[in-house]
């Protein structure tokens, strides 16, 4: 393994930049298709070799997106303070060249104000995850989920002073709909606030982002999408057609996927099906998963989990094959809906 300052980035990290990075919306800013996501695996109980070796093997591959959140763990912050270890030792170099997200919105601290989307809450979250990270800014943060209470122009206003500061480059919105999200970038455009992109839920288990009208605003706004959980929590990554796994996330973490959802015959037969379209491709299904998601031009990049570095370089292997036909299209679609009432009764927040 790596040792402290030992890292030297892969000469050829750039060689596919004319397939592997599309511009975010219609701004400046351009993004990997696969980005990587520390919602996973970067926890206190986590290995931090391989935290090392997940990041290392990602940018020696051209990923240069990483994105966090200030509860991502367990413990809240940890994803943070291991991320910002290991860009304290080996990544500093390179800060030029990344592209580090973070966000606020979930539960972080006890009291009323470590919560939602107060100015209070969001500005103070962003200076305790910086120091964290040992970073000076971040280059997207986002307002992490819709705010029921407060006024939506107090978070906007929120943000726009974070970028105002210095303390990020852009602004983002995750987990909003398709009428909040129209709202807010009507509000960031009086604001001249460079809010480019939207983090939601998308796979061929979830269109939530169809049918709320997210993908629909953010293409006649010009903002970017970013989707995660694009393999539906893994329940698209094959790992469970034959069984659960000792070291997968249900075995190990089952706050966000449970046993139940994953042994259920009718899904399980869904995913044999859709195996079958991705074999035929050429693809893993992980592959295909990814490719669908990747097909839509509204679509900016995906986020990807990753236990291993090999399933990194694997999930990275869907860029330039993303074409479908549209018999397989119609033939995805008709899976997804013989177990769409199963999976609405089983979506997670």
């Amino acid at each position: 393994m790596y040792q402290f300052n030992e890292y030297q980035a892969s000469e050829h990290r750039y060689d596919d930049e004319k397939i592997l990075y599309k511009r975010c919306g219609a701004s400046g800013l351009r993004l990997p298709k696969v980005s990587l996501g520390l919602w996973h695996n970067f926890g206190s109980k986590d290995n931090y070799d391989n935290m090392k070796a997940l990041i290392f093997t990602a940018f020696d591959h051209g990923i240069t997106h990483f994105d966090l959140a200030n509860n991502y763990g367990p413990v809240y912050g940890a994803a943070e303070e291991n991320f910002g270890r290991i860009y304290e030792q080996d990544l500093k170099p390179y800060r030029n060249e990344l592209i580090i997200s973070t966000k606020a919105g979930y539960d972080m601290w006890p009291g009323p104000y470590g919560n939602w989307g107060s100015r209070k809450y969001l500005i103070s979250s962003l200076d305790e995850s910086l120091k964290r990270m040992h970073l000076e800014y971040v280059d997207i943060f986002y307002h992490h989920r819709m705010d029921p209470e407060t006024p939506l122009e107090e978070t906007m206003l929120a943000l726009d002073q974070i970028v105002r500061s210095g303390k990020a480059l852009y602004a983002g919105i995750s987990n909003y709909n398709g009428e909040r999200a129209r709202e807010a970038r009507r509000i960031a455009k009086e604001l001249h606030l460079p809010l480019i992109i939207n983090q939601n839920r998308y796979s061929i288990f979830d269109r939530t982002i169809e049918e709320n009208g997210l993908k629909a605003c953010a293409k006649e706004a010009g903002m970017g999408v970013i989707c995660f959980s694009p393999l539906a929590q893994g329940e698209l990554s094959e790992k469970y057609l034959h069984g659960i796994p000792a070291d997968s996330r249900v075995a190990r973490d089952g706050r966000f996927l449970h046993k139940e959802d994953v042994i259920q015959p009718e899904k399980l037969k869904a995913i044999r099906a859709l195996k079958d379209i991705a074999g035929e491709r050429g693809q893993t299904l992980p592959q295909m998963a990814l490719a669908w998601v990747l097909r839509d031009p509204e679509i900016t990049s995906v986020l990807i989990g990753a236990s291993k570095p090999e399933q990194i370089v694997e999930n990275l292997g869907v860029v330039g094959h993303t074409e479908f036909s549209e018999e397989e299209l119609q033939r995805i679609d008709a899976i997804y809906q013989s177990i769409a009432g199963l999976l609405d009764g089983h979506r997670h927040v």
